[in-house]
């Protein structure tokens, strides 16, 4: 039976095959010899395409030469075949870690069922072109704010613990540790050795950083690297690193090749370090010159005591040597002096004001006592009442035996009318009263005589 079977070949008890791969059905699958070939016909039809990437695993078998081209940012990769002349050509540059473009063709082996393409055509991406995509992509993380000096954070003083990402053989490892722990004895170190260059750098050293983020205890990160060249360095530029490292909640410090060297993880690093052996000085204190700062500022705090200490005495004495203290009494003195003035005044005004009232209340009794007909009785003079209460002011009103009251200027007694005198004749007549009595008032005086009188008085 031929192997070329068709769509609608059939085998022995066997239904025909579907004609579409939207047909098969478990009971009707497309064996592997009808699937395999229909894959390696669409894949055919593909046009050659350009692609770039890392060169990896390049090896050479007669006049071909085999490599894995890498994605510079993803765990993605194709296999190429070429020829060994395309290969050679481009120089001693040219090997694992190389960046370049292939012209080529996708090709599905069908007995293998495996994808490759076929270059016919290589080519080194050159170092001005790197530059240019560094320096696009530089503006496009820094437009992003990635490399914005808010974002970065202050290394702690004293970290208990330090994250170090570094080669897996080389001295930045070496110089990092010594320098710090010459620094400061006790500091720990958690290392992650990984690959600092090539097409598996930027993976290994994203990975690393995470871990060591995600780590409680570690409160600074190192990603150390020591000097290389420009191609060496590409992998601390890579888009994918930079982002990896802005996410990180730890600090990180970038310590990548020399002085000169400035990757973009300089850029986003919390500090940038010159060297490896800088970033060992960077991420902890000297103990001894802690231990000199600790002497200077307790000389100058005990400076500052003594100095603050003199100060206060010296106005404590300066206040001492005041009268004021010296003698306590001489400032209340002076206004003891005022009160006894002010009170001795106050009770010679006081005392002249009583004299005066005292004066204008006698003047004012004698003019009372003056005016008063009590006064009028003291100088014998006499008030006749009728029985009604009403005094008597004429002769008619009263006749012969009518009881009258006296009032004199010590009591009063009762008398009785014997006989009125007429006022025309020098003898009472018959009815009068016992003691002869003047049908007349007498003159009423002025309140002048009255003051007169009682001065004689």
């Amino acid at each position: 039976m031929s192997t070329d079977e068709g769509p609608e070949a059939t085998t022995a008890g066997r239904l025909p095959l579907p004609e579409r791969a939207g047909e098969t059905t478990p009971e009707r699958p497309w064996p592997v010899r009808h699937l395999a070939p229909k894959i390696e016909a669409y894949i055919q039809r593909m046009p050659p395409v350009w692609v770039e990437g890392q060169v990896l695993n390049l090896k050479f078998w007669n006049s071909l030469a085999f490599l894995t081209l890498r994605d510079t940012d993803l765990d993605m990769s194709l296999s190429v075949t070429t020829s060994a002349h395309a290969m050679r050509r481009l120089g001693s540059k040219v090997g694992d870690g190389a960046h370049v473009v292939v012209h080529a063709r996708p090709q599905f082996h069908a007995k293998r069922g495996e994808l490759s393409f076929a270059a016919d055509e290589v080519r080194l991406v050159g170092i001005g072109e790197l530059l240019a995509r560094i320096e696009h992509l530089k503006g496009v993380l820094a437009a992003e704010g990635l490399f914005a000096a808010s974002r970065k954070r202050t290394l702690p003083f004293l970290p208990a613990v330090v994250g170090l990402v570094c080669a897996q053989q080389g001295d930045a490892e070496h110089d990092v540790v010594t320098n710090a722990r010459a620094r400061w004895a006790g500091v720990r170190f958690e290392v992650r050795r990984v690959t600092v260059q090539g097409p598996r750098a930027v993976g290994e050293v994203s990975a690393a950083v995470r871990e060591l983020d995600a780590m409680p205890q570690v409160e600074v990160i190192v990603v150390a690297r020591g000097g290389g060249s420009f191609e060496d360095l590409l992998p601390f530029s890579n888009e994918a690193l930079v982002r990896a490292v802005a996410a990180c909640r730890t600090p990180v410090v970038s310590a990548i090749g020399h002085e000169q060297d400035t990757p973009l993880l300089d850029l986003v690093a919390d500090l940038r370090a010159s060297t490896p052996t800088d970033a060992g000085k960077r991420v902890v204190p000297d103990v001894t010159e802690e231990r000199a700062r600790l002497v200077q500022a307790r000389q100058r705090a005990r400076a500052a005591l003594v100095a603050r200490l003199a100060r206060e005495q010296a106005a404590v004495d300066h206040w001492r040597s005041r009268p004021v203290l010296t003698a306590p009494g001489t400032l209340v003195d002076a206004h003891e002096q005022r009160v006894h003035a002010l009170r001795d005044s106050a009770r010679r005004t006081f005392g002249a004001a009583l004299e005066h009232a005292s004066a204008r209340v006698e003047g004012l009794a004698a003019q009372v006592r003056a005016l008063s007909p009590a006064g009028t009785l003291e100088r014998g003079y006499a008030v006749v009442q009728r029985p009604d209460g009403r005094a008597v002011r004429d002769p008619d009103e009263v006749a012969d035996g009518d009881a009258l009251r006296v009032r004199v200027a010590h009591g009063a007694f009762a008398a009785r009318v014997v006989g009125t005198d007429d006022p025309g004749a020098g003898t009472p007549r018959a009815g009068s009263l016992g003691a002869r009595t003047s049908g007349r008032a007498p003159a009423r005086r002025s309140p002048d005589d009255a003051r007169r009188q009682t001065g004689r008085r």
